[in-house]
């Protein structure tokens, strides 16, 4: 089993939840979204905001961390994106309050430009992914051992996240990621109670980034 810090590094809506909660189960402590230090201290494994944005910082911060990179069919991203996007949009661009500093610069800067005209656009949307998608391959380049490139839905998902953290595929034969988050809901984790959970908030609170 992998030691050290795990690092999701896909977009919302490509699967982080069932990640998350796959690798919760596994035995690992883990934070979907990371918004205190402590949050970041505690947990093993950790997603979304701001991870997706900041993992260059966080791999020079824990170097001997692994990266997971999730992917996600166009046609089933871009509905799924487009109505998170749209619920969020409202918070994400108010400056007086909304969504806390982390959460605004975070998507701010993977979706420029951000406007319900832009969220209506398949090609704005596919752009924003791609970016993201080349700058994580870039980084990565010639790092074989350090980032996983996954996609949930395909046959061997499972078995390939196993191997990548050194883990006996034969005790979890015939295992799969949990489909959660169904019909747009993204409450899944909210509901999790479990041991291995780590909050991403101290009662509410959020820091400043430290890193």
């Amino acid at each position: 089993m992998s030691e050290g810090k795990i690092f999701i590094i896909g977009l919302p809506r490509t699967a982080t939840t069932s990640v998350c909660l796959t690798l919760l189960g596994l035995g690992y402590k883990t934070a979907h979204t990371v918004y205190t230090e402590k949050a970041m201290t505690q947990a093993t494994v950790q997603a979304d905001t701001p991870i997706f944005c900041d993992y260059q910082q966080l791999d020079m911060l824990y170097p001997h961390a692994k990266f997971i990179y999730l992917t996600r069919d166009f046609s089933d991203w871009l509905p799924s994106i487009r109505q998170l996007l749209s619920r969020m949009l409202v918070n994400l661009l108010r400056d007086d309050g909304g969504f806390n500093p982390l959460i605004k610069r975070c998507y701010l800067e993977i979706f420029p430009e951000l406007s319900a005209e832009n969220i209506a656009s398949d090609d704005y949307l596919i752009k924003c992914y791609l970016a993201h998608q080349n700058a994580v391959e870039a980084y990565f380049n010639n790092r074989v051992g350090d980032l996983l490139t996954l996609d949930v839905s395909e046959k061997d998902s499972f078995a390939a996240l196993l191997s990548f953290l050194n883990i006996d595929d034969s005790v979890h034969q015939n295992a799969c990621f949990e489909h959660v988050n169904i019909g747009g809901k993204v409450t899944a984790w909210n509901q999790v109670k479990h041991a291995n959970k780590i909050e991403s908030t101290q009662a509410g609170r959020v820091d400043k980034i430290w890193y």
